[in-house]
């Protein structure tokens, strides 16, 4: 059986929440697991598993596949610092640098996939 989906009305509507600071936890927990739903639909593979704890996890990148455990390629962060890298008010870089964002393995680099095209209206600017 298919896991269930965040409809983009939903997904996105928490999103804004999250970013406004007027997130209860479910709209954060529901706004984590959206945007790394976008990120596994913009990044399919099964090398590089990115885990926000408790909201969510998800395999991600081409490559090599992950396994369960603690093995290499595992990025993981925070619930607000994931929200801020994917949604583009903070860089994967000053993320990494501060120890915000946790990446063991040599292709746990999410900077090619972050930020995430999360709204319509901003998937719709970014093919244009």
């Amino acid at each position: 059986m298919a896991k269930a989906r965040i409809p983009p009305a939903v997904g996105e509507a928490a999103v804004r929440r999250a970013v406004s600071g007027d997130a209860d936890r479910d709209a954060l927990a529901t706004a984590v697991r959206y945007l790394l739903q976008v990120l596994a639909d913009r990044a399919p593979g099964t090398s590089v598993e990115v885990r926000v704890p408790p909201f969510g996890a998800v395999q991600v990148i081409e490559g090599p596949v992950h396994t369960r455990g603690t093995p290499p390629n595992v990025v993981e962060t925070d619930a607000r610092t994931w929200i801020a890298i994917a949604t583009g008010s903070r860089t994967w870089a000053d993320a990494l640098a501060s120890g915000a964002v946790s990446a063991s393995g040599s292709r746990a680099d999410l900077s090619a996939h972050v930020p995430v095209a999360w709204a319509v209206a901003e998937q719709a600017r970014m093919e244009s």
